[in-house]
């Protein structure tokens, strides 16, 4: 098969991405309208996002072992037909125990299909600008906020929020099922290139071994201390809004904005990390991430909010795919969907803590001002992690 098909690859993992998590993601637009419709309270209904980061962590790793003996197409396949399925019943519960089960359980089930699987097989693919390639399958979390965020709006202002979550149910079939079937495992290398490759790069290890390693360590501590820094804000940023003042419309548009730079992020991030290294791309984002996350607490106006958004969607953003590349580079492809699931598994526990929290604590205090402080002490605390990474393989050995 023509390496060119290899642009293909990304161009379905970015379609799929967008869908399964922008879908999965859209809970927090139908937050208010189902809060005033059922009165359940926004920590119940957070909490099932709360469950779907969960449910995701387990199905990533899951889905990353099935990923390393079968191949991605079997897995995408099932997480479109799920996903669909998963949201068409969530709209139809009567209460707040079956929507946790249906929208955290399943959903979160469904959307894990996506995002590593079809990340490890984007490195198989890519040898060179590989974290390019990486950040534009995962730019498509960024085009969500601007795609299915205010597609799901729109249907609750003309519908109500059943009969808006049905549709994009129904939607998630129609564009992933297709996207599914493009997918392609890589051509095989040379038997020889491919030994080559393995000794140098010192990727001999068993799964077990790796996720004992301490590259592991150090790449699942900072993935999990990322996300449960910036989950929470992402997750109640349209109710912190309209908690300020924001009109409804105004304030999904701030999550627009955090996607279209969270796009740009992507694309930057990923192209500094090929040229100057993974490492210190990545810490000066997270450093970043930390800093904007605290500053959320001086703002108030929809400008103040357009020009964070801005900031904390290219940094979150751009931060998110280096954890696939840095993986790839320690571990390399024999294992990487297993390895790169584990990681995907406690960075959904980290994202886990957010939605939960930010609930508590608005239902505690009716504002959000500690989630704030909380996100961004977790996010110097990423930071702190992310310094002991250890030296890449590829640079410890390279030929003097």
């Amino acid at each position: 098969m023509s390496l060119s098909y290899r642009w293909v690859i990304v161009a379905a993992g970015a379609l799929m991405t967008c869908v399964a998590l922008g879908a999965m993601f859209s809970l927090a637009i139908f937050l208010e309208p189902m809060t005033l419709d059922t009165n359940w309270s926004r920590a119940g209904v957070s909490s099932a996002m709360t469950l779907n980061f969960l449910v995701m962590g387990l199905g990533g790793f899951a889905w990353g072992a099935i990923y390393d003996r079968f191949g991605a197409r079997i897995v995408v396949m099932t997480g479109a037909v799920l996903l669909g399925l998963a949201l068409v019943l969530a709209s139809r519960t009567g209460s707040l125990l079956v929507f946790q089960i249906t929208y955290g359980v399943l959903v979160g089930l469904a959307a894990s299909a996506f995002f590593a699987p079809m990340i490890a097989l984007t490195t198989a693919w890519f040898d060179r600008n590989r974290s390019l390639a990486v950040s534009l399958v995962s730019a498509g979390m960024g085009v969500a906020p601007m795609t299915i965020s205010p597609f799901a709006r729109w249907l609750i202002s003309a519908y109500d929020w059943r009969t808006a979550m049905f549709d994009v149910g129904v939607m998630a079939w129609v564009l992933l099922l297709p996207a599914a079937l493009l997918v392609r495992q890589p051509p095989k290398p040379a038997a020889d290139n491919a030994a080559s490759n393995l000794a140098a790069n010192g990727h001999g290890m068993s799964v077990g071994q790796a996720l004992r390693s301490p590259q592991f360590i150090v790449l699942g501590l900072t993935f999990f201390a990322c996300c449960a820094a910036h989950s929470g804000p992402i997750f109640h940023m349209v109710s912190y809004a309209m908690l300020c003042g924001v009109a409804p419309m105004a304030a999904v548009s701030i999550y627009s904005v955090e996607g279209l730079a969270g796009l740009g992020g992507r694309l930057l991030y990923g192209v500094l990390a090929d040229r100057l290294g993974v490492k210190p791309v990545l810490i000066a984002g997270l450093a970043i991430q930390a800093v904007v996350i605290s500053a959320y607490l001086a703002v108030s106006q929809l400008g103040e909010f357009y020009t964070l958004a801005v900031i904390f969607g290219a940094t979150y953003g751009g931060v998110m795919p280096l954890y696939a590349v840095l993986a790839r580079e320690y571990f390399g492809p024999r294992i990487i969907g297993t390895v790169f699931g584990a990681a995907t598994m406690l960075s959904s526990i980290g994202m886990a803590f957010g939605p939960l929290a930010g609930g508590m604590v608005f239902d505690a205090y009716a504002n959000y001002s500690w989630l704030f402080i909380g996100s961004a002490l977790v996010g110097l605390g990423a930071v702190a992690v992310a310094i002991a990474f250890p030296p890449l393989p590829r640079k410890e050995l390279q030929p003097a």
